[in-house]
């Protein structure tokens, strides 16, 4: 069977009392260098006995630098913890009157828009009033400022639209006047021409004259052939008939 669960009060019994203090002084001394070692941690370890008797472990007998540390450490624990509080403090006194600004602002809302005018005496509604009025007088101002510079706007936009209209105006103009020199420069150059040159205008205009020729009807032989140098000396060179036409000599007749 296990041994039961050693309940953990004093030792009455003295001699006892020291021996279990050897003995666990000396495994807590051993735990502590073993830790030291192991994890490569600083470890300061302090215990007086019941006689007042000191004993102690650091970590390579570094027992004052691991106390400072220890001490700064604590001295910042224990600031942080003041200044957190003291934060804490002034932040709820910051969100008590930032509520009530709210509020404040809330109700002047209200009041402009003519709500909760009921908790308001004569005093309050003249202040109101005037601000109202010095607002719609700002509002007024900014209004016809704005309306000024869109009519400048416009004015300007117009001057320069009416600048371009002029611009093409002209050149429509210059354009027309070109077109209108250039036809009568044409037709000044054609009358010149007809004016140099009538006779070849007139002579173009009339059909040259018909000539006549007599000769022998110019047949067709097949089954025969004769030399070119004997059918050219047959044939007899055409000559001018210098004889009127039959319907010319009715003509004639007839006078």
């Amino acid at each position: 069977m296990g041994r039961g669960r050693v309940q953990l009060k004093r030792i009455e019994n003295k001699i006892n009392r020291q021996v279990t203090f050897s003995k666990r002084r000396s495994g807590l001394l051993k735990k502590a260098h073993e830790i030291s070692v192991l994890c490569e941690a600083e470890v300061a370890l302090i215990v007086f006995s019941t006689k007042g008797k000191l004993y102690e472990y650091s970590t390579d007998s570094r027992m004052e630098r691991i106390l400072e540390r220890y001490e700064r450490y604590s001295y910042a624990e224990r600031a942080l913890v003041a200044t957190d509080a003291e934060s804490q403090e002034s932040w709820c006194l910051e969100y008590s009157k930032l509520k009530a600004k709210v509020d404040s602002l809330l109700k002047s809302q209200r009041n402009f828009l003519g709500e909760d005018l009921e908790n308001l005496n004569l005093k309050d509604l003249q202040h109101l009033e005037t601000q109202l009025e010095g607002g719609l007088k700002q509002i007024r101002t900014r209004k016809n400022h704005l309306l000024f510079d869109s009519i400048s706007e416009l004015q300007r936009k117009g001057k320069i639209l009416q600048e371009q209209n002029n611009m093409l105006e002209k050149m429509v103009t210059e354009k027309e006047r070109l077109v209108t020199s250039f036809t009568q420069q044409a037709s000044w150059d054609q009358q010149q021409q007809q004016q140099e040159n009538p006779s070849a205008t007139s002579g173009s205009s009339s059909p040259p004259p018909l000539t006549l020729i007599d000769g022998p009807a110019t047949t067709l032989n097949i089954g025969t052939y004769q030399p070119r140098e004997e059918e050219e000396a047959n044939q007899s060179p055409p000559r001018i008939s210098n004889k009127l036409p039959p319907w010319m000599l009715r003509h004639v007749n007839a006078n």
